[in-house]
């Protein structure tokens, strides 16, 4: 077992408090139940499969929850796309895959999951404590799209994966350039929600608010007049009763407008990075 300093305990708390571990092998399960107890978990749940995980998820509602990758009646990656994409208060909470499957598509399939971390089994305490001190103290952004929801892929942090598409050189923009990508990144979710709406009206629904409050904040910090009339229009449309593909169109197109773009072909345009959302 690793020390650990007091204060840095006190910022692991509010995490840590309550957590959630999916395995079926019961072994595992115990180990990891005494390390979390050990930093100072109150309360550490156990579960071996998605149905019981999902339902102790929203009853628990934990800031902190492991899943192994698969086994009797689990599927990790399914499991976080369900939290993800449902209404539970812990929908954002991080989400560590702790798995001896740690292949390079075994990673990214984590990581376009919704998963934060990966640590692979057997694993050190210190790799372990590692993966909890980045959700704990070093948070990411959200993204909430419709192909995925869930952290900022770009900063996602897989000490097994060394190969070639693993890119150092992806962090968050600053500025300007964060003001920018955040526009444009908001624009596209907004085009690919109204685009897919029919097919997933709740996940769109919800991504669009998320992206009029992200423009509406590069408005203000851009004194972008246009784009803030433009994000005012998308509000009240928001406001106006349960959103439908027809009453959004409008105001979607009047900003996908601003960048002289139609919603269908900005929705088509592939983009060379996840979507994610930027600190700025």
């Amino acid at each position: 077992m690793f020390a650990v300093d007091r204060r840095f305990l006190a910022k692991l708390e509010p995490v840590i408090k309550r957590v959630l571990i999916v395995d079926p092998n019961g072994h595992a399960a115990r180990m990891l139940m005494d390390i979390m107890k050990g930093l100072g978990a109150r309360e550490v749940v156990v579960e071996a499969e998605n149905g019981s995980a999902m339902r102790m998820a929203e009853a628990l509602e934990p800031g902190l929850i492991f899943t192994e990758r698969s086994g009797d009646g689990l599927n990790g990656e399914a499991l976080t796309k369900a939290i993800r994409r449902s209404h539970m208060a812990c929908r954002q909470s991080p989400i560590i895959m702790i798995t001896g499957e740690a292949t390079a598509q075994t990673i990214i399939g984590a990581r376009d999951a919704g998963v934060h971390e990966f640590l692979r089994k057997p694993f050190a305490s210190a790799d372990l404590y590692k993966r909890i001190e980045n959700v704990a103290v070093k948070p990411r952004g959200w993204v909430e799209g419709i192909a995925y929801v869930g952290p900022d892929r770009r900063r996602f942090n897989s000490g097994e994966y060394k190969g070639p598409g693993k890119r150092k050189s992806d962090a968050a923009a600053r500025g300007p350039a964060a003001l920018a990508e955040a526009k444009d990144q908001a624009m596209r979710i907004l085009a690919a929600a109204l685009n897919q709406f029919d097919s997933d009206p709740m996940q769109a629904t919800r991504a669009v608010k998320q992206q009029a409050a992200t423009l509406k904040e590069v408005a203000m910090k851009t004194a972008d007049q246009p784009l803030q009339l433009a994000v005012g229009a998308l509000e009240v449309s928001l406001a106006s009763g349960p959103p439908t593909k027809a009453t959004l169109a409008a105001p979607i197109g009047g900003l996908l407008a601003l960048v002289h773009l139609e919603p269908s072909r900005k929705a088509g345009l592939r983009i060379s990075r996840p979507f994610c959302l930027v600190s700025f």
